[in-house]
């Protein structure tokens, strides 16, 4: 309005006080004079970046200026944490492994002696000058890591014996943590197993069964196979007989089941911390051998854990397939505190009678008819409570699928009546029902 009447009149327009301060910065223009610099040559226009801090805002790279080793007081305790639980998984993992191939350096040549084929590496084919061949078997070809704290190793390629399982279990070295817990609840908790190194070997016997065990890939092999086995007997009998040390006499029992058909009676010839399980007292006179007891005392109780010849399965059969008898030779033994090869001096005696124990079995394993008979009578109890359970679980399916037989005709009856026929059908099923519920009220008074 001021401009029209300014524009018909003339004059100047009176001036209007504004009442928006918003732009007041920018009422006029900036001064392009340069922000003058402190003694140090920073700048005074202080930073958004830098408001109330003491330190001044830098470049991001200048990471010096604008920080201080008070920032990093946690990364100054977790990165030890984590260089110290890495140092130990390295120097756990190393120790493991050299265990565990000192102990195959020990024992590797009383396994080449008695077997063809040791560890995981196909022996070399004749004539072969390599360093290997030479050389022997080196202890990284025998044994393999399957995890950190536990090696195994196999053997095969002799008479009598199809071949030996060694698994080497030790402490988790590697992790301390883990180490330390396995102790604390094995302490407080009787039935958690406290962490032990030991080394456990399981001989399969051939039990005469060379021919479906040994592979043959030609009827020349076939033929040679036949010939050999023409007039060997690799067949021992059944029976369950150990020589444990007492320390886990109740533990073997708990958890085997083939232990478990045993009792259990001290022997004059073995030292006080060591009995024998046996079915029969005649074969523990048979298999307790001089030598034997004298590679047991050699062992020491510390070495020595157990020393089992059985044909039942560890675990309880729950179906008729799981009886067949499966022969199997089991030696346990704890691994000493030192790794050295000398470490094993005690325990060599009676790793090698182990290995021989097969061929005494076949030549020597046989036993009176009576005996025999009170074995036998064990495994065929056991067997008919099994019978038993699997006859009262078929007749269980028969009577579920004859009721739904029944049912299905039932209902198929049903579709073919008229609403009253199937109400007096209904009827006469009701009152028959009610007539047998009666019929037992009155038996069983």
């Amino acid at each position: 309005m001021a401009n029209v009447l300014q524009a018909l009149f003339g004059g100047k327009p009176a001036a209007v006080p504004s009442t928006d301060t918003d732009f007041a910065d920018f009422a006029s223009p900036p001064d392009p004079s340069p922000v003058p610099l402190v003694a140090d040559g920073t700048s005074k226009l202080a930073s958004p970046f830098a408001t109330n801090q003491a330190v001044p805002y830098t470049a991001w790279y200048r990471v010096w200026e604008r920080t201080s080793p008070k920032d990093f007081i946690a990364e100054a305790f977790i990165i030890p944490v984590l260089l110290l639980v890495l140092a130990f998984n390295v120097w756990g993992r190393r120790a493991n492994r050299t265990k565990a191939r000192n102990w195959a350096a020990a024992h590797v040549t009383i396994l080449q002696k008695e077997f063809a084929q040791v560890g995981f590496v196909r022996p070399h084919p004749e004539g072969d000058q390599s360093a290997v061949s030479q050389a022997g078997i080196l202890p990284e070809d025998v044994v393999e890591e399957k995890e950190a704290h536990e090696y195994i190793s196999y053997a095969s390629g002799r008479q009598n014996v199809a071949f030996i399982d060694f698994r080497l279990e030790l402490l988790k070295r590697y992790s301390p943590l883990s180490w330390f817990a396995e102790v604390i609840i094995a302490f407080f908790f009787a039935s958690f197993k406290a962490p032990v190194e030991r080394m456990e070997a399981v001989a399969y016997p051939f039990d005469g069964r060379e021919k479906e065990v040994i592979p043959v890939r030609s009827e020349e092999e076939q033929t040679a196979l036949e010939a050999r086995v023409k007039d060997l007997t690799s067949s021992y009998e059944d029976f369950v007989w150990a020589v444990v040390n007492k320390d886990n006499m109740r533990q073997l029992r708990d958890d085997r089941y083939d232990i478990s058909l045993t009792f259990t009676k001290d022997n004059a010839k073995l030292p006080d911390w060591a009995t024998v399980m046996s079915e029969s007292g005649e074969i523990t006179e048979q298999l307790l051998s001089p030598e034997l007891v004298k590679a047991i005392t050699e062992a020491g109780s510390e070495s020595f854990e157990y020393l089992i010849i059985s044909d039942q399965p560890i675990d309880k059969p729950t179906k008729l397939n799981e009886t067949t008898p499966r022969k199997r030779i089991v030696l346990s033994l704890r691994l000493p505190s030192s790794s050295s090869q000398s470490a094993y001096v005690n325990t060599i005696s009676l790793f090698s009678y182990f290995l021989r124990l097969p061929d005494s079995l076949v030549s020597s394993a046989r036993y009176r008819p009576e005996i025999l008979r009170r074995i036998k009578a064990t495994r065929e109890e056991e067997i008919r409570k099994l019978r038993k359970v699997e006859d009262d679980e078929k007749a269980e399916e028969r009577k579920l699928e004859t009721d739904k037989k029944k049912k299905e005709e039932r209902d198929r009856k049903l579709k073919g009546l008229s609403a009253d026929e199937q109400r007096k059908f209904l009827d006469k099923e009701r009152e028959k029902e009610q007539r047998k519920m009666s019929k037992k009220r009155t038996v069983k008074g």
